[in-house]
Protein backbone atom coordinates (compact mmCIF):
# COMPACT_ATOMS: atom_id res chain seq x y z
CA UNK A 1 0.00 0.00 0.00
CA UNK A 2 2.69 2.80 0.67
CA UNK A 3 3.73 1.80 -2.49
CA UNK A 4 0.83 2.83 -4.28
CA UNK A 5 1.55 6.02 -6.00
CA UNK A 6 -0.88 8.99 -5.60
CA UNK A 7 -1.77 11.53 -2.71
CA UNK A 8 -1.77 9.53 0.43
CA UNK A 9 1.44 7.35 -0.48
CA UNK A 10 3.51 9.43 1.96
CA UNK A 11 0.83 9.96 4.77
CA UNK A 12 0.19 6.24 4.80
CA UNK A 13 3.86 5.32 4.70
CA UNK A 14 5.18 7.50 7.50
CA UNK A 15 2.12 7.70 10.14
CA UNK A 16 2.60 7.06 13.50
CA UNK A 17 -0.93 7.30 14.04
CA UNK A 18 -3.81 7.28 14.34
CA UNK A 19 -4.01 4.61 16.87
CA UNK A 20 -6.59 3.69 19.04
CA UNK A 21 -7.05 7.30 20.52
CA UNK A 22 -7.09 9.30 17.22
CA UNK A 23 -4.37 11.76 14.67
CA UNK A 24 -0.88 12.37 16.35
CA UNK A 25 0.91 15.41 15.68
CA UNK A 26 4.50 16.53 16.67
CA UNK A 27 8.05 17.78 14.86
CA UNK A 28 9.26 16.22 11.66
CA UNK A 29 12.53 16.43 11.46
CA UNK A 30 13.64 15.49 8.20
CA UNK A 31 17.61 16.17 8.41
CA UNK A 32 17.34 13.84 11.39
CA UNK A 33 15.11 11.36 9.92
CA UNK A 34 12.75 11.44 12.78
CA UNK A 35 8.96 12.52 13.70
CA UNK A 36 8.87 13.50 17.37
CA UNK A 37 5.23 12.50 18.61
CA UNK A 38 4.10 15.66 20.86
CA UNK A 39 0.08 15.63 20.78
CA UNK A 40 -2.44 13.02 20.28
CA UNK A 41 -6.10 13.95 19.20
CA UNK A 42 -9.44 12.16 20.52
CA UNK A 43 -12.75 12.64 19.11
CA UNK A 44 -15.24 13.53 21.66
CA UNK A 45 -19.02 14.21 20.92
CA UNK A 46 -17.85 15.23 17.33
CA UNK A 47 -14.84 17.65 18.35
CA UNK A 48 -11.25 17.07 18.32
CA UNK A 49 -9.95 17.25 21.75
CA UNK A 50 -6.06 17.89 21.62
CA UNK A 51 -4.23 15.63 24.58
CA UNK A 52 -1.46 13.86 25.09
CA UNK A 53 0.47 10.83 23.50
CA UNK A 54 -0.33 7.14 24.43
CA UNK A 55 1.11 7.13 28.44
CA UNK A 56 1.73 10.70 28.26
CA UNK A 57 4.99 10.66 26.46
CA UNK A 58 6.35 11.77 23.67
CA UNK A 59 8.29 9.44 21.34
CA UNK A 60 10.58 9.39 18.31
CA UNK A 61 9.65 7.30 15.43
CA UNK A 62 12.34 7.21 12.90
CA UNK A 63 11.60 7.74 9.28
CA UNK A 64 13.03 5.43 6.44
CA UNK A 65 15.47 7.30 3.94
CA UNK A 66 13.10 6.57 1.05
CA UNK A 67 10.12 8.58 2.28
CA UNK A 68 12.87 11.64 3.53
CA UNK A 69 12.48 12.66 -0.22
CA UNK A 70 9.12 12.49 -0.62
CA UNK A 71 7.94 14.04 2.60
CA UNK A 72 10.31 17.22 1.39
CA UNK A 73 8.62 17.65 -1.22
CA UNK A 74 5.07 17.00 0.41
CA UNK A 75 6.42 20.11 3.25
CA UNK A 76 8.04 22.57 1.11
CA UNK A 77 6.37 25.80 0.97
CA UNK A 78 4.83 25.36 4.69
CA UNK A 79 5.57 26.80 8.20
CA UNK A 80 7.81 25.66 10.70
CA UNK A 81 4.55 25.07 12.56
CA UNK A 82 1.71 23.97 9.97
CA UNK A 83 1.02 20.04 9.98
CA UNK A 84 2.08 18.21 7.60
CA UNK A 85 -1.37 16.18 6.44
CA UNK A 86 -4.23 18.28 6.58
CA UNK A 87 -8.27 17.95 6.44
CA UNK A 88 -9.79 19.67 3.43
CA UNK A 89 -10.03 22.77 5.31
CA UNK A 90 -6.75 22.64 6.46
CA UNK A 91 -7.42 21.31 10.32
CA UNK A 92 -6.30 18.35 11.57
CA UNK A 93 -7.38 15.54 9.85
CA UNK A 94 -10.09 13.15 11.58
CA UNK A 95 -9.70 9.26 11.89
CA UNK A 96 -13.31 8.58 10.83
CA UNK A 97 -12.99 10.94 8.03
CA UNK A 98 -9.82 9.73 6.82
CA UNK A 99 -10.38 6.06 6.91
CA UNK A 100 -13.53 6.05 5.17
CA UNK A 101 -12.86 8.68 2.64
CA UNK A 102 -9.25 8.12 1.81
CA UNK A 103 -7.44 4.61 3.92
CA UNK A 104 -10.27 2.49 3.30
CA UNK A 105 -10.60 3.05 -0.56
CA UNK A 106 -6.77 2.85 -0.95
CA UNK A 107 -6.46 0.06 0.84
CA UNK A 108 -9.26 -1.76 -1.13
CA UNK A 109 -7.70 -1.11 -3.76
CA UNK A 110 -4.61 -2.86 -3.78
CA UNK A 111 -6.72 -6.02 -2.25
CA UNK A 112 -6.06 -5.29 1.51
CA UNK A 113 -9.80 -4.56 2.56
CA UNK A 114 -10.37 -4.55 6.31
CA UNK A 115 -6.93 -2.96 7.19
CA UNK A 116 -7.02 -0.14 9.81
CA UNK A 117 -4.46 2.50 10.39
CA UNK A 118 -3.64 0.87 13.70
CA UNK A 119 -2.54 -2.45 12.01
CA UNK A 120 0.38 0.00 10.58
CA UNK A 121 1.68 0.14 13.57
CA UNK A 122 1.74 -3.76 14.01
CA UNK A 123 3.63 -3.18 10.37
CA UNK A 124 6.06 -0.96 11.61
CA UNK A 125 7.18 -2.83 14.84
CA UNK A 126 7.52 -5.82 12.65
CA UNK A 127 9.75 -4.39 10.12
CA UNK A 128 11.70 -2.60 12.62
CA UNK A 129 12.08 -6.24 14.45
CA UNK A 130 12.86 -7.80 11.02
CA UNK A 131 15.40 -5.02 10.45
CA UNK A 132 17.25 -6.46 13.65
CA UNK A 133 15.71 -3.00 15.74
CA UNK A 134 15.91 -4.11 19.50
CA UNK A 135 12.82 -4.47 21.84
CA UNK A 136 14.40 -1.31 23.68
CA UNK A 137 14.28 0.86 20.20
CA UNK A 138 10.93 -1.28 19.45
CA UNK A 139 9.18 -0.27 22.91
CA UNK A 140 10.51 3.72 22.27
CA UNK A 141 8.71 4.07 18.67
CA UNK A 142 5.69 2.22 20.04
CA UNK A 143 5.66 4.70 22.82
CA UNK A 144 5.18 1.50 25.30
CA UNK A 145 5.43 1.98 29.22
CA UNK A 146 8.42 -0.40 29.24
CA UNK A 147 10.06 -3.32 27.30
CA UNK A 148 7.73 -5.91 28.93
CA UNK A 149 4.60 -4.42 27.20
CA UNK A 150 6.32 -4.61 23.82
CA UNK A 151 7.47 -8.54 24.51
CA UNK A 152 4.25 -9.46 25.37
CA UNK A 153 2.79 -7.85 23.13
CA UNK A 154 5.62 -9.63 19.73
CA UNK A 155 7.03 -11.68 21.54
CA UNK A 156 6.16 -13.96 18.59
CA UNK A 157 8.39 -11.56 16.19
CA UNK A 158 11.53 -12.64 18.78
CA UNK A 159 11.38 -16.68 17.95
CA UNK A 160 13.34 -16.76 15.58
CA UNK A 161 16.30 -15.10 18.05
CA UNK A 162 17.52 -18.09 19.38
CA UNK A 163 18.46 -19.93 16.40
CA UNK A 164 20.76 -16.47 15.38
CA UNK A 165 22.24 -16.58 18.94
CA UNK A 166 23.42 -20.24 18.37
CA UNK A 167 24.78 -19.07 15.03
CA UNK A 168 26.49 -15.95 16.35
CA UNK A 169 28.60 -18.49 19.15
CA UNK A 170 29.57 -20.55 16.57
CA UNK A 171 30.81 -18.01 14.77
CA UNK A 172 32.65 -16.58 17.72
CA UNK A 173 34.25 -20.05 18.74
CA UNK A 174 35.19 -20.65 14.85
CA UNK A 175 36.88 -17.24 14.98
CA UNK A 176 38.62 -18.26 18.34
CA UNK A 177 40.02 -21.40 16.68
CA UNK A 178 41.64 -19.71 13.71
CA UNK A 179 43.53 -16.94 15.42
CA UNK A 180 44.64 -20.30 17.74
CA UNK A 181 45.99 -21.74 14.91
CA UNK A 182 47.24 -19.10 13.54
CA UNK A 183 49.09 -17.46 16.58
CA UNK A 184 50.51 -21.49 17.96
CA UNK A 185 54.25 -22.31 17.33
CA UNK A 186 55.11 -25.28 14.69
CA UNK A 187 56.25 -26.87 18.26
CA UNK A 188 52.72 -27.22 18.99
CA UNK A 189 52.96 -25.05 22.14
CA UNK A 190 51.35 -21.68 23.23
CA UNK A 191 53.07 -18.48 22.51
CA UNK A 192 53.01 -16.13 25.86
CA UNK A 193 51.53 -13.28 24.25
CA UNK A 194 52.55 -10.88 27.18
CA UNK A 195 56.60 -11.47 26.61
CA UNK A 196 55.76 -11.38 22.62
CA UNK A 197 55.06 -7.22 23.73
CA UNK A 198 57.68 -5.03 21.98
CA UNK A 199 59.51 -2.57 24.69
CA UNK A 200 57.56 0.27 26.47
CA UNK A 201 54.24 -1.16 25.18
Amino acid sequence: MAGRPGRCRPEVASRPGPGRRGPLAGRLDLLRGRVTVAVAFAEVGGELVEGTPKNHQRRSVPIPRFLVDELAAHVAGKRRDALAFTAPNGGPLRNTNFRSRVFAPAAASVGLAGLTPHDLRHTAASLAMAAGANVKAVQRMLGHASASMTLDVYAGLFGDDLDAVANRLDEAVAARDKDYLRTRPASGGVIDLEKRRSPGR
